[in-house]
């Protein structure tokens, strides 16, 4: 994009730069008053502005149209001009966000490289936002299981509108992806997606870090609100939000405007909000941490993201796809999951969820000596070696302690209650991999004293 907007009252001025430029191959268009710049502005954004700081019989002067340029759109570069220049005028015009000053009248060359320059410096930063935007579409969702499906059904309805949405789950769990998911799938995915990590701000620094700064000092200092204008602004664990700043940040979700902190002007924001918490913002309420009000604003559509343990069929799926990305990143083997290994992976816990697999995985990679499949005991932890020829199982102490009997009693309750859990409550399944009749399997859950939690669930599943 090469297009000009030069605004000068001076006729002959604005046609001789236009002229000058479009010999250089840029486009250009012109603009004799502050309401000709505005209706330009408004129908499209230029490239860059050449502005003059004086503009006779308008209402405003190019300071004040320099403020509205990087209020609304700060990418844009802007060159002053000016034919009563003095240091005091160039130092406003720099400290309110101007690219360069040039002195009228000025040489034809050096505001050619000013031009250039600033025109390579805005080329930089659409580049630098598209490859962020590349790195981000890499955040792929990863599953088939029934509670992947469901999550999956829900974002993909709540992409096509504009509502803010509050997704819940337990950490690690793939909130920010589901986030970002959301982001990549709707209107605005060429815009921004700006995370705000409440939980790692400072709560002194908060206010700063997302209204931005404004001093004769130092200029303007835009915010996470203002850089993530037109896209999605995203706060990761919203529960750790200081009480003061949720007022303020609810105010801006009512009128969509703001003010910078030590600024007096307005900043109009066109934002999607998404929110994450790991806590019951209900619990912070009722105990005055998380003001209700913002909580019904940011709740509009609230979407539960599940823990890994309810979604234990997706483990083989995830693994791979963290293979392939720790071998295209970090050139590390790219190994196949063992069937031993996948069992013990879908019988496990998973506090950490997503992320401890992740680094489970990493670990594995990292520390494995073979290129061969990914073993049982790599997953589990385990570098006791077995007796040779032969594999053994270690007891715990209270089972190795029992009579056979109940010792082999015990042994197959927690036995069939890990298959179970790993296979999401489904008999059939359960039983298949077991190796016993669907029928069988239920009279040994009964008499194991399983067969009592089911409940009123269907013959195809049983709540363990």
């Amino acid at each position: 994009m090469s297009d000009i907007l030069i605004v000068d009252d001076e006729r002959d001025i604005r046609e001789l730069i236009g002229d000058i430029l479009e010999d250089e191959g840029y486009s250009t268009r012109l603009a004799g008053s502050s309401d000709e710049c505005m209706a330009e502005l408004n129908a499209a954004p230029p490239a860059l502005m050449i502005l003059d700081i004086w503009l006779k019989d308008s209402q405003m002067d190019g300071i004040d149209i320099l403020k509205t340029v990087k209020r609304d759109n700060p990418g844009i570069p802007v060159v002053i001009i000016s034919g009563h220049g003095n240091i005091e005028i160039a130092v406003a015009a720099i400290k309110q966000g101007a690219y360069d000053f040039i002195e009228k009248p000025f040489n034809i060359d050096q505001l050619l490289v000013v031009i250039r320059r600033a025109m390579e410096a805005s080329n930089l930063r659409r580049e630098n936002q598209s490859l962020k935007r590349v790195e981000q579409k890499a955040a792929v969702m990863i599953g088939d299981s029934p509670a992947f499906r469901g999550l999956i059904g829900q974002l993909d309805k709540v992409t096509r509108s504009n509502g803010r949405v509050m997704l819940t789950g337990p950490s690690g769990s793939g909130k920010e992806v589901a986030a970002r998911y959301i982001h990549q799938n709707s209107n605005r995915a060429d815009a921004p997606f700006v995370v705000v990590n409440c939980a790692s701000i400072e709560p002194e620094r908060i206010e700063a870090v997302l209204f931005g700064r404004e001093s004769t000092e130092r200029g303007i200092e835009p915010g996470l609100l203002e850089q993530a204008n037109g896209g999605v602004l995203y706060f990761d664990e919203v529960a750790d939000m200081p009480l003061g700043s949720q007022s303020k940040l609810l105010r801006v979700l009512v009128d969509q405007t703001f003010q910078r902190l030590g600024g007096t002007d307005k900043v109009r924001v066109d934002l999607r909000v998404i929110s994450s918490t790991g806590c019951d913002l209900k619990d912070e309420i009722a105990a005055g941490r998380f003001r209700e009000e913002l909580f019904h604003r940011l709740n509009v559509v609230p979407v539960q993201v599940p823990p890994l343990t309810e979604r234990r069929e997706d483990l083989p799926l995830l693994v791979s796809h963290f293979v392939e990305e720790f071998h295209n990143t970090q050139g590390l083997a790219k190994r196949a999951l063992s069937d031993e290994a996948a069992a013990v992976l879908q019988t496990m816990s998973w506090p950490g969820n997503v992320r401890q697999l992740r680094n489970l995985i990493e670990r594995v990679l990292i520390l494995g000596d073979s290129d061969g499949p990914i073993s049982a005991a790599e997953v589990s932890g385990s570098d006791r070696p077995a007796d040779e020829g032969e594999e053994r199982v270690v007891l715990s102490g209270v089972l190795a302690a029992l009579p056979l009997r109940e010792a082999r009693e015990a042994f197959e309750k927690e036995y069939l209650l890990t298959q179970i859990n790993r296979f999401g409550g489904n008999i059939s399944r359960t039983a298949q991999f077991v190796g016993m009749e669907r029928s069988a399997l239920h009279r040994k859950l009964k008499s194991l004293g399983i067969g009592a939690k089911a409940g009123s669930k269907s013959d195809e599943s049983i709540s363990a």
